[in-house]
């Protein structure tokens, strides 16, 4: 049996970046996290009852999508791709000028949608897809003529090809705040929603996870075979739910998509319950059970998408439905993730004056990490209840207690930087495993 870990960590350090490339990125994510709450609690009025336009709740919105999901998205591909394809990045210099161009966009698109101002939001939008297209470049440009794991590399080829439908789209529904629109309204949210959140975001997490799980619980890599299978479907749901933008045969087509998009589902959580079941890491923490709970909201996202696609009466279905989406799945299942990698990557990097290595447990703070936890699954649970009974108050609530979650996993991250630069640090001492 090949283990996952071993395949993956071997030669990995000769094809790292400097720590300080993917730290920018993710450190850049924990700051927009807490603005993202923050954002949220400012207009809470709205929020039960959101579906769009201009306004914090948007705002909070791209402040997760770009700022957080993207921006990790960004860091850890860059990452973990070069050692997956068995090529290092094309140059050192792009990911930096990725970063520099990227960050202030994100910030000039969610204060242009929070304010609002339109002239200020496509400025922003401009710089955010010229980072993006950059990215794509460099990312089309690793995957050429790579030569290791086949099944990640194809979900990040479908991923890619997401992205460019998520460009095109953000550029038209941008544009059309200033009277530039590209493509008729209604279809470019649709494919933007879709190729963002399922396609984009959602391919290159299932195809990280068949690297990272595993890796993480000491399995076997997931069967091949059964993990194209699962790619070949959620491809499908995508080009379903693009065909039915168009409006022919709208209904029949968008319940095909979610229907093949949870047989996509399905097939990889059992492909993860697998590798879970069969490792020799049994007690993955915390971290473990963020991700568990977003497979499950991944799940409920496809159902109260069938309650949008069908017009369930019930006024607050697609705030639920992104609340699911968004925060349920792809921010909790991220979240989960990203308190496993950042230990792990510090950890490979040594720094100046240590003969010794670092272990991820003696990089990580146990308590902010428990702090974050609680509060993340309460503020989600809560801004459930605010849509079910449609309470701003108890939608401002959630947000004040996503704000701590995030406080803390600011300062989770912060400890890691810290203790990742000082020599002393014993990296054998014994520590409570991390979460």
């Amino acid at each position: 049996m090949r283990l996952a870990a071993g395949a993956f960590i071997g030669g990995a350090v000769s094809r790292l970046l400097p720590a300080s490339i993917p730290f920018r990125f993710f450190g850049a994510a924990v700051v927009y996290h807490l603005l993202a709450w923050i954002a949220l609690g400012a207009d809470s009025q709205r929020v039960p009852r959101f579906a769009g336009g201009l306004a914090w709740p948007l705002a909070a919105l791209h402040l997760v999508t770009l700022g957080v999901l993207a921006m990790t998205a960004i860091g850890a591909s860059l990452q973990l791709l070069p050692v997956a394809t068995r090529q290092p990045v094309l140059s050192r210099r792009w990911p930096a000028a990725i970063w520099w161009l990227y960050t202030p966009g994100v910030a000039a698109v969610a204060l242009g949608m929070g304010i609002p101002a339109p002239r200020l939001l496509a400025g922003g939008a401009i710089a955010v897809v010229a980072a993006l297209a950059a990215y794509a470049l460099l990312l089309a440009r690793n995957l050429i003529g790579a030569r290791g794991m086949p099944v990640v590399i194809a979900h990040c080829w479908a991923a890619l090809a997401s992205l460019i439908v998520v460009l095109a789209s953000a550029a038209s529904l941008a544009g059309a705040y200033v009277a530039f629109p590209a493509i008729e309204r209604g279809m470019a949210l649709a494919w933007h929603v879709s190729f963002a959140a399922y396609g984009f975001m959602g391919l290159l997490a299932l195809g990280l996870s068949y690297i990272l799980v595993p890796m993480f619980a000491l399995s076997a890599a997931p069967d091949e075979r059964r993990a194209r299978v699962s790619l070949s479907l959620a491809v499908a749901a995508l080009l379903l739910s693009a065909a039915a933008a168009s409006g022919v045969a709208a209904l029949p087509l968008r319940i095909a998509a979610i229907g093949t998009a949870a047989g996509a589902a399905a097939l990889h959580w059992q492909l993860m319950s697998v590798a879970l079941r069969t490792g020799m890491r049994r007690q993955l923490g915390l971290s473990f059970t963020l991700v568990r709970t977003g497979w499950w909201m991944l799940a409920a996202s496809l159902v109260a998408a069938l309650g949008v696609v069908l017009e369930a009466p019930f006024a607050g279905m697609a705030a639920l439905f992104g609340l699911l989406l968004i925060g349920g799945w792809l921010l909790t299942f991220l979240l989960g993730i990203l308190q496993r990698i950042v230990p792990f990557l510090a950890s490979m990097h040594t720094a100046p004056g240590r003969r010794l290595p670092r272990t991820p447990s003696s990089l990580t703070a146990e308590r902010p990490l428990a702090i974050h936890f609680s509060c993340h699954l309460a503020a989600l649970a809560l801004l459930a209840v605010a849509i079910l009974a449609d309470s701003p108050w108890i939608a401002f609530a959630g947000a004040a207690v996503g704000t701590a979650g995030a406080l803390a996993f600011g300062t989770f991250f912060a400890i890691v930087v810290r203790r990742m630069s000082i020599p002393g640090v014993n990296g054998n001492r014994r520590e409570a495993p991390a979460s």
